[in-house]
């Protein structure tokens, strides 16, 4: 019994190759899946992406000159010519607020850098060069004893209120957070098998700590910058609340929460509109990090 060879099916029977109709359901797909799985995430670049926006836009948001002096309308409620109404100084406080948005992103994403490209060179050094461990640590316990609001407050007293200079005093204030976090997951990366193989084979120091070290420590530095940058903020508030901040002349949410301050039983939507801004900037930049603290986590990533 002879078997037969299998005959071909059809032209009409085969279906299409139709790429161009997959791709953007898998896109779709990837993105909604993407939506389910890290809820916090995406709140977080939307109420990010949002106040950027704004910043970027300010110009074309604004009203009128946030800087504008004029006391003939002082003290106006909020109406379809000025918002949020008007402060002290006739200035239109929707407009501040608006321009206060880059103020508030500046200080928090070049504090949240320079402190974590500092502060990850500084535990690196500390937590895989024995000698320098003990020195260096001093030196980051020291800063850590002094509280970040009056350590940013007596760096600037040695200055002038600016951007620049709040920006450093930050910073300076939350380096030891990041080289304490780094130098302890150095630590225990020095006793791995795989880093243990790499000094055995004579790998040298520098490149054992890019190649082997470095990537391995990205993961928790980067949850760390969110935080450090969602504290930046509040600091920066905080110090031009008080009056140690960036100068009166430059519109930013501390400033004009200070200034709306003598007048919060007559007019409290001076302190409640940068208020509400400031707040959603926060959540925005926590959530952020703790998505990234979730998705990063290699034991949720090994739940079913």
């Amino acid at each position: 019994m002879s078997l037969s060879p299998p005959r071909a099916l059809p032209a009409e029977f085969i279906a299409p190759d139709l790429p161009e109709l997959v791709k953007p359901r898998r896109k779709r797909g990837r993105l909604a899946r993407f939506i389910i799985r890290h809820p916090t995430i995406f709140a977080g670049l939307v109420l990010i992406g949002l106040m950027l926006l704004i910043a970027l836009l300010a110009p074309f948001l604004g009203t009128t000159d946030p800087t504008a002096l004029a006391p003939a309308r002082r003290l106006r409620p909020p109406s379809a010519q000025y918002w949020f109404g008007t402060d002290m100084l006739g200035r239109d406080v929707y407009s501040r607020v608006i321009y206060g948005t880059r103020v508030s992103l500046i200080v928090g994403f070049a504090v949240a850098f320079l402190a974590a490209v500092t502060g990850l060179a500084i535990g690196l050094v500390a937590g895989f060069v024995r000698w320098s461990d003990a020195i260096i640590m001093r030196v980051m316990d020291g800063l850590m004893s002094i509280p970040p609001i009056l350590l940013a407050i007596a760096l600037i007293a040695l200055t002038r209120g600016s951007v620049q200079n709040v920006v450093i005093a930050i910073t300076i204030s939350e380096i030891p957070r990041v080289a304490r976090l780094i130098r302890s997951v150095v630590l225990g990366l020095r006793e791995l098998p795989f880093i243990e193989a790499a000094i055995a084979c004579g790998t040298r120091t520098p490149k054992l700590i890019l190649r082997h070290v470095l990537p391995n420590t990205l993961a928790p530095l980067a949850v760390q910058a969110t935080y450090i940058c969602a504290s930046a903020m509040i600091t920066e508030a905080i110090l031009s609340f008080i009056g140690a901040g960036t100068p009166p002349t430059i519109p930013s949410w501390g400033n004009i929460m200070a200034e709306g301050r003598a007048l919060w039983q007559i007019k409290p939507s001076i302190v409640f509109f940068p208020a509400i801004f400031l707040s959603a900037t926060v959540l925005g930049v926590n959530l952020l990090g703790d998505g990234l603290r979730d998705a990063l986590d290699p034991r949720r990533a090994l739940r079913p």
